[in-house]
């Protein structure tokens, strides 16, 4: 595995490209630090900015907020909601406050054991403000890593967040730990995003595997996303040069070991247009020259504990894409008709009257 390298392009890009901007970054403060990833426990970005700020404006130092009165500290902190975050940010600055003379721990350990303080926070606090080596691990994190390295153990698996955690500390850059927690995280948040990643413009494209493979849009792996009621399975048709992109699915999941066309998975109906599917293959798939044949709403299909719905979007590719030119994968209909397809596919292209032999 290329950790280094990984390691190496991920900082460049961080000086270099990454334009996030937050309140708190950068900062070398472990009360504002804290403050800061207590607010964002579970709270968006955009939200928790202002907040911090009032904050910040109103209690600058762990023991303003110490000696705080707890109905002025829960006034400000309404609206933000899981008010066991503020309660816990009470007890935590009154317990260093009477404990540290108001000094903030500087050590992992210490940090960890403070009430409402988990390892990502602690790693957070850790490295940022201290230099120390530790590993941030979160959905943003585990993301880049899962797509970078092609990794399909599911992220919210005891063995995947152990295993994810180990690959993070392998390529923490541990003599500037902080600026890499950073742009792990604001890579994650801005470049290798949930839906659509920036594929087309990603600096980590010589390394990643999913991009080469394609798999972008299947990678994290996450065992709460198999146990849905509703899936979401987008297909895209691609054909070029008399042959179209089919791929194998091998993960533990429905259909494993039959064939599909390029699957685009999403959380809710993704309602496709010419516009969508066109930002989509030049973000995604980083190609220009293509035609969209059709987009058609797939017929629904009732599983057992599932139900599948989707759209099969059919494109006609001037030739093969250099992100797809996978071994194996692009083939003629005489091999594809040998081919076993999910019900799923089988039954929405002959109900439409088009079969994959005919691609």
């Amino acid at each position: 595995m290329q950790y280094k390298k990984f390691s190496t392009l991920l900082l460049q890009w961080h000086l270099n490209e990454n334009k996030r901007q937050m309140p708190w970054k950068g900062e070398r403060d472990p009360y504002k630090v804290w403050l800061s990833e207590i607010i964002l426990q579970q709270t968006r970005v955009e939200q928790g900015w202002s907040y911090y700020e009032r904050f910040i404006q109103k209690y600058p130092t762990i023991t303003s907020l110490a000696k705080a009165a707890d109905e002025k500290v829960f006034k400000l902190w309404e609206g933000l909601g899981y008010y066991t975050r503020c309660k816990n940010l009470l007890y935590t600055a009154r317990w260093i406050e009477k404990n540290c003379r108001g000094r903030f721990p500087e050590n992992y350990e210490e940090i960890i054991a403070l009430k409402g303080v988990g390892s990502y926070t602690a790693a957070a606090i850790a490295s940022f403000c201290f230099d120390l080596p530790h590993a941030v691990v979160d959905g943003n994190v585990f993301r880049v890593l899962s797509r970078v390295f092609g990794i399909d153990v599911a992220v919210d698996s005891t063995k995947g967040k152990k295993f994810f955690t180990e690959i993070a500390q392998k390529v923490l850059d541990k003599k500037t730990p902080g600026l890499f927690n950073q742009a792990i995280m604001d890579f994650g948040a801005t470049v290798c995003k949930p839906a659509i990643p920036a594929c087309a413009h990603c600096p980590l494209r010589s390394v990643c595997i999913a991009f080469k493979t394609g798999q972008a849009n299947e990678l994290p792996v996450k065992e709460k996303t198999l146990q849905k009621k509703t899936r979401w399975f987008n297909y895209l048709v691609m054909m070029a040069n008399g042959k179209t992109f089919v791929r194998k699915r091998i993960s533990k999941d429905i259909w494993q070991n039959l064939y599909e066309f390029y699957l685009v998975e999403t959380d809710t109906n993704p309602h496709w247009t010419k516009e969508s599917v066109s930002d989509f293959m030049k973000e995604q798939i980083n190609y220009h020259q293509f035609e969209i044949i059709n987009i058609i709403t797939a017929i629904p299909q009732q599983l057992t504990h599932r139900y599948v719905k989707g759209y099969f979007i059919f494109l006609c590719l001037k030739n093969i894409p250099a992100t797809l030119r996978t071994e194996n994968l692009w083939i003629n209909a005489e091999r594809m008709s040998d081919l076993p397809f999910p019900a799923f596919i089988n039954q929405n292209l002959e109900k439409k009257k088009i079969k994959p032999v005919l691609f």
